[in-house]
């Protein structure tokens, strides 16, 4: 059964695991262990409540029937995200994309879902629906603030993750669709790196193990 014991121990995990992008990912630059663990511990608690809890990948926002729906509020943003990204990385000549964005494009939405899954529908859901219930705008501004700190340092992420997660905290708070939600997460996240950043996010994961 799904409890507000379980929900409060999520938030933990949550902490832990932001804990652990700021050691792992920042400090020692094990990019790739750390993405592959935290998604492979968090797919495994996904399954393990989804044949504990009956009904709970549908509350959580892993649904189907309404995934048009919301595609159409979200379309809108991505293309004027897509025309932002381009033109702001022809302003400053950060442009550069490779064949490396492919392979980002491909997998970056599994690591999205993840992402979204544990800062809007476990941290912004949790709060919405806890007992002693905050204002809606209260939920989105501290989810947004959340993620937009776990991109720390870069002032770029920062600033981008917390328009989006405004933008999707209304969403999901409204309609629940995680499932849209990370896919244009990885592919607008991708996109920013080869585009704003002048990053690569393909050879900052897996430069070292491919000997690139």
């Amino acid at each position: 059964m799904y409890t507000i014991k379980i929900q409060s121990l999520e938030i933990i995990a949550i902490i832990v695991t932001v804990l652990g992008k700021f050691l792992f990912m920042d400090y020692l630059n094990w990019r790739f262990p750390f993405v592959l663990t935290a998604t492979v511990i968090w797919l495994t608690y996904i399954i393990y409540q989804s044949k504990k809890s009956s009904g709970i990948l549908q509350h959580w926002g892993f649904r189907k029937d309404n995934f048009k729906v919301v595609l159409k509020m979200v379309l809108p943003f991505g293309i004027i995200a897509l025309i932002t990204f381009f033109t702001i990385g022809a302003w400053q000549g950060t442009l550069n994309i490779t064949w490396h964005i492919l392979p980002v494009l491909l997998f970056y939405p599994l690591w999205g879902t993840i992402q979204q899954f544990l800062l809007i529908a476990l941290v912004a859901g949790n709060l919405n629906e806890s007992k002693n219930k905050l204002n809606k705008h209260l939920i989105v501004l501290f989810t947004a603030i959340l993620f937009a700190v776990v991109h720390y340092p870069s002032f770029w992420l920062i600033g981008g993750t917390f328009v989006l997660a405004i933008f999707y905290g209304y969403i999901y708070l409204k309609e629940k669709n995680l499932y849209i939600l990370g896919i244009f997460h990885g592919w607008l996240g991708a996109l920013f790196y080869y585009t704003v950043l002048n990053r690569d996010p393909f050879y900052e994961i897996f430069g070292k193990l491919l000997n690139l």
